[in-house]
C-alpha cells in the first residue's frame, strides 16, 4: 500500500473578486514548491467571517505553510499606528492566521513562513513591525520594481549573512547568498522567543526560528517558493520543511 503524503495547509488570501464576491486563494508558486519540493499535498484552508478552530485544521494537517501576500499586517494586533490610505489589509486573514500559529507551535506543528508569514509569525509571538522600511534611517528599499518584469521583480536584491549556529546554518551550506526582496513591511522588534538567523546588509532581519519550538519553525522574508528548484538554498528549505512534516 502507498504511504500517503503528508498534508500541509496554507491559509488563505481573502479577495473580492467580480464585484463583491469573496474568493479565498494562494499563489500557485507556493503551492508547487511544497508539492516537489516537500513531497506533500498541499491543502487550502478558508478564511472565514467566522474562523474554523486551530485545533480542527491541525486535526487535519501535518503542517503548516503561511505564505507571502500583497496585504499587510494589521498594524493593531502589534500596536503600530493606523495603515496609510490604499494599503491592503486583510483581516480575515489575520484573524485566522495568528491564533492558528500560536496553535501549531505550542504543539510542535511543522511550520514555514514566507513573507507575510514571516510577518505574522514575529506578530503572533509579540513582535512589532515596520510598515515602510524604506522610510526607516539606515535602512534600505527593500521593494521590488513594479513594472519590471517577474523575472526582474524576484531576482537576486541583496546578500543575507546566516548567523551561526542557527537552523538555517543546519539546512544550507552557504554562510552568504544573495536573495529577492519584495516588501514593504519587515521585523522592527523581534518576538522574544525568537533567533535572527540570516540579516540583510542594512540591518534587517531577514529570516528567524524559534529555539525552543518543539517541532520545525522557520521563517523568511524572501520568496524561496519563486523556481525553487534552480536555486540550492531553496531547495534544501524545502526539503528540510519536507523531512519534518515526515518524522
Amino acid at each position: 500500500m502507498k504511504r500517503r503524503l503528508p498534508i500541509v495547509g496554507f491559509p488563505c488570501d481573502r479577495r473580492l473578486v467580480s464585484g463583491k464576491h469573496p474568493f479565498h486563494m494562494v499563489g500557485e508558486k507556493y503551492v508547487d514548491a511544497v508539492r516537489d519540493g516537500s513531497n506533500a499535498l498541499p491543502l487550502l484552508i478558508p478564511v472565514l467571517d467566522r474562523p474554523l478552530p486551530p485545533e480542527d485544521i491541525l486535526a487535519a494537517v501535518d503542517g503548516l505553510l503561511f505564505t507571502g501576500s500583497p496585504s499587510n499586517v494589521a498594524p493593531y494586533l502589534y500596536g503600530g499606528p493606523a495603515p496609510r490610505d490604499g494599503v491592503l489589509q486583510d483581516e480575515h486573514r489575520d484573524a485566522t492566521a495568528i491564533p492558528l500559529l500560536k496553535a501549531a507551535l505550542a504543539i510542535g506543528k511543522p511550520t514555514l513562513c514566507i513573507c507575510r508569514g514571516f510577518q505574522e509569525l514575529n506578530v503572533a509571538l509579540g513582535g512589532t513591525l515596520y510598515q515602510h522600511i524604506q522610510e526607516v534611517p539606515g535602512r534600505h528599499d527593500h521593494r521590488e520594481d513594479p513594472n519590471a518584469p517577474l523575472d526582474v521583480q524576484y531576482g537576486p536584491a541583496h546578500e543575507v549573512t546566516v548567523e551561526p549556529g542557527g537552523l538555517l546554518a543546519k539546512i544550507v551550506r552557504e554562510r552568504m547568498f544573495p536573495v529577492n526582496s519584495l516588501h514593504s513591511q519587515g521585523i522592527d522588534k523581534l518576538a522574544p522567543s525568537l533567533r535572527a538567523e540570516a540579516i540583510a546588509p542594512d540591518g534587517q532581519i531577514e529570516a528567524v526560528s524559534m529555539p525552543s519550538a518543539k517541532g520545525f519553525l522557520f521563517g523568511v522574508q524572501w520568496h524561496p517558493e519563486w523556481k525553487w528548484a534552480d536555486n540550492p538554498v531553496s531547495r534544501a528549505i524545502y526539503a528540510a520543511f519536507g523531512e519534518a512534516l515526515r518524522s
